[in-house]
């Protein structure tokens, strides 16, 4: 029985060729078997066979038992992705130490100086990646408010957080009154609350010297947020913002 188109695309994506798609199918389908009968039950050219085997095995896809005439063993897919996964993960940190150590360095030297102080980030995912180099150079106080409260929200930022608040960085959040009990706790565990009757908008600020606002979209493709690390607007911000907390109710784990 063939594989669905579905499951054959998403093994192309994740980097095994077609005759290596066959071959694996034909092992998984008929079980162990030896190369001559591998290329008879998947088609697959016989003076091509070995060099998809020994491409499987590297991958680790296959193992064989190395008699005469050797037979190959297909390995569970879950296996088989999980090594996958450890060698992309592997490879790709190589790739970004690589690029870093390189690059960075000039980027330090001169891109930082040509950059505007002040960007319009769009979409959800470039918003989330900002938000995350904000975190990440924090080394004092983030200030956040936020008037939507989401499960995805407090299960991204608990991790970076909890980080933050063992280094001794201050966090406050501010949102409103009908965030749910749950959301309130959870953020209980690492910042300092307090909640409001409403909120119009949200964002971050780090250190009072970056500002993430949020603007808000229907779709997480459409969302628009400015950052800025201009002294002003990062000044009013921070203004702003305490403004708001002091006139905010205090939120008490302990008395929920």
């Amino acid at each position: 029985m063939a594989i669905s188109e579905k499951t054959e695309r998403a093994l192309l994506d994740l980097g095994l060729t077609s005759y290596e798609i066959k071959t694996y199918s034909a092992l998984v389908q008929y079980g162990p078997m030896t190369a001559i009968n591998i290329s008879k039950q998947s088609n697959v050219p016989y003076s091509k066979v070995y060099d998809v085997l020994s491409s499987l095995e590297r991958k680790g896809w296959i193992e064989t038992d190395h008699n005469r005439p050797s037979k190959f063993y297909p390995k569970p897919p879950s296996t088989s992705l999980e090594t996958m996964r450890m060698k992309i993960d592997a490879d790709r940190k190589k790739n970004e130490t690589q690029v870093i150590s390189e690059l960075f360095p000039l980027f330090e030297k001169r891109g930082s100086k040509e950059r505007p102080d002040i960007w319009i980030v769009r979409g959800q995912f470039n918003i989330l990646t900002k938000l995350k180099e904000m975190l990440e150079s924090c080394t004092t106080e983030l200030m956040v408010a936020t008037p939507l409260v989401l499960d995805a929200i407090i299960d991204l930022a608990a991790p970076l957080m909890m980080t933050l608040k063992s280094k001794g960085v201050r966090i406050r959040v501010m949102c409103t009154e009908n965030a749910g009990e749950n959301h309130l706790k959870s953020i209980s565990k690492w910042g300092e609350i307090r909640v409001r009757s409403q909120m119009f908008a949200g964002g971050a600020i780090s250190d009072s010297r970056e500002v993430l606002i949020l603007l808000g979209a229907d779709e997480p493709s459409s969302a628009v947020a400015i950052w800025a690390d201009h002294p002003s607007l990062a000044n009013f911000a921070t203004n702003y913002f305490q403004y708001l907390w002091n006139d905010s109710k205090p939120y008490s784990r302990s008395s929920a």
